[in-house]
């Protein structure tokens, strides 16, 4: 014991000494930042103010407006993209309200020209008092894949470093975190959902049903440990199946037959059993019931509802950054829609300034510093 001691006397003294010697050393300083960045974990926001401590108002004007586009309320309906340029140290934020629920997966994703420069980008989720952290992407490679484990508003949050002079395309959208549970099926067979009344009113359904021909392929929506595997009550012959050690179950009931046993572990697109109408289904079409059971049952359908892809292809752009004049009185949207509620509106011979274009939607800021959508046939 006194050795293992000494010994860690020893290197904490030489660790100090180190400290010591080599404040006035920029390289030997970088290499002491990596160990306590090792130790204290630092985000990236961090390493970038230390980055600039020696221009302290350069990186205060940044983070402010970082901080402001918290209180941000514009929102976008997935998928969606958008196109645009970053110019320089205008500092602009862009930030995204989003709708998202349990189950699905919120991607994003920034593409630029630049491949020495960064872009920061987060995500915040609303707990009901206020904005919190939920992921932040690597600003070297901006890209998000946030799992959604409770619905809610979520906030995405775009930021590049001072001084990124760029086009970029940013692409949202949400996927299914599993795999479809029919093979060879998609959204349109689904045909009876969560809630809906059962037994005059007695209950309600406790998942979806998606109609199939009998014998047609049950298959593992995910990785995972089938369970119980047998015929019993309303659920006819059934299939549950475990993620992970204390995951989500999946049940698949009203099967024909059952091609797995208890115990078995198998991987997303095995199959398991096949489309019937056994339980309280004999009479009706063959389809499988799937389930989800989380402490009690959710709504299964955004865990399994193909979603449409983005592609850059979709979303020409026909206006550049920077100022631009309204031709008349025009309406300021909180999205891209005229289905999104009016904000505010703008006469004739105002001024924005663009900071994208999503299809036939500007992006814009005013004067007085409020983000808006703007139709581009407004503008001059």
């Amino acid at each position: 014991m006194k050795k293992r001691y000494i010994l860690v006397i020893s290197v904490t003294t030489t660790l100090l000494l180190l400290t010591f010697t080599c404040n006035s050393c920029s390289g030997l300083s970088t290499g002491l930042n990596k160990i306590t960045d090792a130790i204290t974990n630092p985000t990236a926001r961090e390493v970038y103010a230390r980055e600039l401590r020696h221009n302290q108002a350069l990186y205060d004007a940044w983070d402010s407006a970082y901080l402001a586009s918290l209180n941000d309320s514009l929102e976008v309906a997935l998928p969606y993209g958008e196109r645009g340029n970053f110019n320089g140290r205008d500092n602009r934020v862009y930030s995204y309200l989003i709708d998202m629920q349990e189950g699905e997966v919120l991607s994003s994703s920034v593409t630029f020209d630049s491949v020495h420069q960064r872009i920061f980008m987060d995500v915040y989720k609303w707990d009901g008092l206020a904005w919190q952290k939920a992921d932040s992407s690597d600003p070297s490679h901006p890209i998000i894949e946030l799992p959604i484990e409770t619905s809610g508003s979520y906030k995405l949050i775009i930021q590049p470093e001072i001084e990124v002079i760029s086009d970029f395309f940013i692409g949202i959208s949400k996927k299914p975190r599993y795999g479809f549970p029919v093979a060879g099926k998609g959204n349109s067979v689904v045909m009876s959902f969560w809630g809906v009344d059962r037994d005059g009113g007695k209950r309600r359904h406790e998942g979806i049903d998606i109609f199939a021909k009998k014998g047609t392929p049950v298959v593992a929506a995910t990785d995972g440990t089938v369970g119980f595997t047998g015929e019993r009550g309303i659920g006819g012959k059934q299939v549950w199946l475990r993620e992970g050690l204390l995951g989500n179950s999946l049940y698949y009931a009203h099967l024909d037959s059952i091609a797995v046993e208890g115990g078995t572990r198998v991987k997303a697109g095995d199959t398991l059993g096949f489309v019937g109408n056994t339980g309280n289904a004999q009479f009706t079409p063959p389809h499988l019931h799937f389930g989800i059971y989380k402490n009690g049952a959710v709504n299964p359908l955004p865990f399994v509802y193909k979603t449409e892809n983005i592609s850059e292809m979709q979303f020409p752009k026909t206006f550049n950054s920077g100022i631009q004049k309204v031709k008349g009185r025009a309406n300021l949207r909180k999205g891209p829609a005229t289905t999104f509620a009016a904000i505010g509106s703008l006469g004739t011979n105002d001024s924005v300034y663009i900071l994208g274009q999503a299809k036939d939607w500007l992006h814009i800021e005013t004067l007085t510093g409020q983000k808006a959508f703007l139709h581009k046939s407004l503008l001059r």
